[in-house]
């Protein structure tokens, strides 16, 4: 099973619009072949000092099976819909794709 973090940066003050668009997609995306996990997150309000926050940013947490479901993913036709539909909503991205390192 394989871990993706994609680090999406929206622009100021579009998060909330980015969160509806992906509210919008998950049931699809949780039908999809190999989908284990895939949920937004962002933030927590803590008081800890050691943290680092990123108030326009959506962390997704995902899980796959496989490479393969995951480049299939990519490509479905609810996500092609979604990247057109939210590329005025998003400064940036970066995905890592994690196994465990123990």
């Amino acid at each position: 099973m394989l871990t993706v973090v994609a680090i999406i940066k929206a622009r100021p003050g579009q998060r909330e619009k980015l969160l509806e668009a992906f509210a919008k997609i998950i049931p699809a995306v949780l039908q999809e072949e190999g989908c284990g996990a895939y949920a937004p997150m962002v933030d927590a309000v803590t008081q800890a000092a050691f943290q680092t926050t990123s108030p326009d940013t959506v962390f997704m947490l995902e899980q796959w099976e496989t490479i393969a479901h995951l480049e299939a993913h990519m490509t479905a036709p609810h996500m092609l819909t979604h990247r057109e539909a939210t590329k005025d909503l998003v400064e940036g991205a970066s995905i890592h794709i994690l196994t465990p390192g123990l």
